[in-house]
């Protein structure tokens, strides 16, 4: 198999975000249908570059980065865990990615997730960082997908470290608590941005 430099794209995208399903490559990676970017996505699995795995029902297969994929793009070769709590919210995730990517004109390249901002943290303490980041004429924006409550005093936190480190912050969200959490905390964090999940999706 011929790899090429579309291939590499995809492996790195699935790896920044330890997961996509064949819809996000389709889109992100710009091919012009599904079938294209079906027929690609199994030639990578056939070859050993990439996994597929269905991991919960009425979910599409979930595609991940093979161990012969993370050597070729220099990753790090420890397989990922896929929790089965987080896969809705990961998912919803990139729909984010895609929603903003189009809204903005962004290139893949003006997006950070959250793996590779942890990674920039290094070994110490781990601490907060948003779903992903994004640069827009030289404004910085923090995403968060936020899908069930926490508690107020750790919503704030992650608000207010946003506030401090981004220009602005964007909240996504299907649920009330959070909703009226996030309005109520914008009175006190002028960056604050609130979208449904449904416009994203």
């Amino acid at each position: 198999m011929v790899i090429t430099d579309r291939d590499m794209e995809i492996l790195r995208l699935v790896y920044r975000f330890k997961f996509a399903l064949g819809r996000h490559v389709g889109v992100l990676v710009g091919f012009t249908g599904s079938r294209a970017s079906d027929r690609r996505l199994k030639a990578l699995v056939d070859a050993g570059y990439l996994s597929r795995k269905k991991y919960l029902y009425g979910v599409p297969y979930l595609y991940t980065v093979a161990h012969k994929g993370r050597i070729l793009i220099g990753a790090n070769k420890r397989e990922n865990k896929i929790r089965l709590e987080q896969i809705t919210h990961d998912s919803y995730v990139l729909d984010a990615v895609i929603f903003f990517k189009e809204k903005y004109g962004l290139l893949l390249a003006d997006i950070e997730s959250e793996r590779e901002l942890h990674i920039k943290d290094g070994f110490g303490t781990r601490k907060h960082q948003p779903d992903f980041v994004f640069t827009y004429e030289g404004k910085r924006y923090a995403a968060e997908v936020e899908l069930t409550p926490k508690a107020k005093a750790n919503l704030e936190k992650n608000v207010r470290d946003n506030y401090l480190n981004y220009d602005n912050q964007i909240w996504v969200t299907d649920d009330t608590k959070v909703l009226a959490m996030l309005q109520n905390l914008s009175n006190d964090y002028s960056n604050i941005e609130i979208l449904r999940l449904g416009e994203i999706t």
